[in-house]
């Protein structure tokens, strides 16, 4: 209940006083409205939405640069004659292999996993030439390859077995289940090295996953700006290619994501898909001689002869 009570104070102002409030009115002066508040404007906050982690830097690959910075040079030529005597460094690396965590491994992105295969195969291929150094060469066998080929290895893809993460491989092995069915990226075969002057050259440091794309472009630069690897003789009018990049060899390879029915149409679809793949990698003069001149393409004849 509330109790009024009133009070006289001085003339014409009288007060009404209550329990819960004092009312107060002035007789004979208007009542004026009191003017409206606006609420201040309130910026909405900005929610900005949460960036994406960067994918964890994988450290492995790091494993394998002592032994490529101190035995291969800028060229990808090796001192075979050193590694030989260091050949308990490359059986402890290549355990490192072995004693890798599948579990760690299925984590890392794809550019990762195609780094440490590279890294493995490359690693295998030195110790297995460290293994046979100095090549040692039938007298019938030196009657097809030079005294120092890597064909005088027998077996050198399909004999020599290497354990990865407890799972026993060759590099024939490697080579057909990751670089030719799981990961479709023909430019790993830029990257792997056949221990031979005709190979692409080995790298002295390892594959990296952060910066894989980058180190396969300069792989592929760095191979088809040698005349082992590509030229054009224009007085001939003749394109040579790598024998690696043959249809019966990596040239099929290329076809997935480089095939085309547009261009180079007198050449069969691998060859097609290789020449498509170089205009990426040459210069525009022998880019528009690959898409409007009339030429035969030959392979060039593989030097077996041993990388050092």
């Amino acid at each position: 209940m509330i109790i009024y009570r009133k009070v006289k104070m001085a003339k014409g102002l009288t007060v009404f006083i209550t329990s819960l409030t004092v009312l107060i009115f002035i007789t004979g002066c208007p009542q004026v409205a009191p003017e409206p508040i606006e609420p201040p404007e309130v910026e909405p906050v900005k929610v900005e939405p949460p960036k994406p982690k960067p994918p964890p830097t994988v450290s492995f690959h790091d494993k394998c640069a002592d032994i490529l910075e101190n035995y291969v040079d800028d060229k990808g030529m090796v001192d075979y004659k050193t590694l030989e005597r260091k050949k308990q460094e490359l059986r402890k690396l290549l355990d490192e292999f072995d004693e890798l965590d599948p579990n760690e491994y299925n984590s890392w992105p794809k550019e990762d996993k195609i780094a440490f295969w590279l890294n493995a195969y490359n690693i295998q291929m030195l110790k297995i030439i460290t293994d046979n150094y100095p090549i040692e060469s039938s007298r019938i066998l030196r009657l097809f390859w030079p005294p120092n080929s890597i064909r005088h290895i027998k077996g050198i893809w399909e004999n020599y077995k290497f354990i990865v993460m407890d799972e026993e491989f060759t590099l024939s092995e490697v080579e057909r289940r990751f670089f030719r069915q799981e990961f479709d990226e023909p430019r790993i075969f830029f990257a792997i090295s056949h221990a031979s002057l005709s190979s692409p050259p080995l790298r002295n440091e390892p594959y990296y996953g952060r910066k894989l794309y980058e180190q396969l472009d300069d792989q592929v630069k760095r191979f088809l700006s040698d005349p082992r690897g590509f030229r054009i003789d224009r007085n001939d009018q003749t394109v040579y290619l790598s024998a690696i990049l043959q249809p019966t060899w990596y040239g099929k390879e290329f076809i997935s994501k480089y095939g085309t029915d547009k261009k180079f149409k007198d050449q069969e679809p691998a060859t097609r898909a290789v020449l498509n793949f170089a205009t990426n990698y040459i210069s525009q003069q022998d880019v528009s001689f690959l898409e409007v001149e009339n030429y035969s393409v030959k392979y060039i004849n593989y030097d077996w002869r041993l990388n050092e």
